[in-house]
């Protein structure tokens, strides 16, 4: 009898706690000025959501296209990993701002909205034209 109300106790205690969750991923929108402070590295990759021809037309220097809109953003980032840090940005910051609530669903971790292009451009970070191929 001991043995059984042993073995039910460790089971409710074990049961009441429950499994650990994790603080729930929110998205962070950095200005211009707290994303230039950012260290890149191979762990990190600037994601332009704008159309291709707003990308070919400037960009900032380093930065893949993923056209948000265009339904390409869904699909690609099912192969993206999901333990890199993305920097998100489009024209506006609306865009990536919906792009990375996106990806913040689909368990992404480490998410920045950094806004519009050209504030971005403005502040002196490198862009460049066209396509890499």
């Amino acid at each position: 009898m001991k043995a059984i109300l042993l073995v039910f106790i460790i089971l409710v205690s074990f049961s009441c706690t429950g499994p650990q969750h994790s603080t729930p991923v929110e998205v962070q929108n950095l200005s211009t000025q707290e994303f230039k402070r950012q260290r890149m590295s191979g762990k990190t990759m600037v994601v332009d959501v704008r159309t291709p021809e707003e990308f070919t037309d400037g960009h900032l220097t380093g930065a893949i296209n993923s056209d948000y809109r265009g339904g390409d953003f869904a699909e690609e980032i099912k192969t993206w990993k999901k333990d890199k840090v993305y920097y998100l940005y489009c024209a506006s910051g609306n865009r990536s701002g919906k792009a990375a609530e996106l990806m913040k669903e689909a368990g992404f971790q480490h998410i920045y909205n950094i806004g519009g292009f050209q504030s971005l451009k403005e502040a002196g970070l490198p862009t460049e034209q066209g396509v890499d191929e």
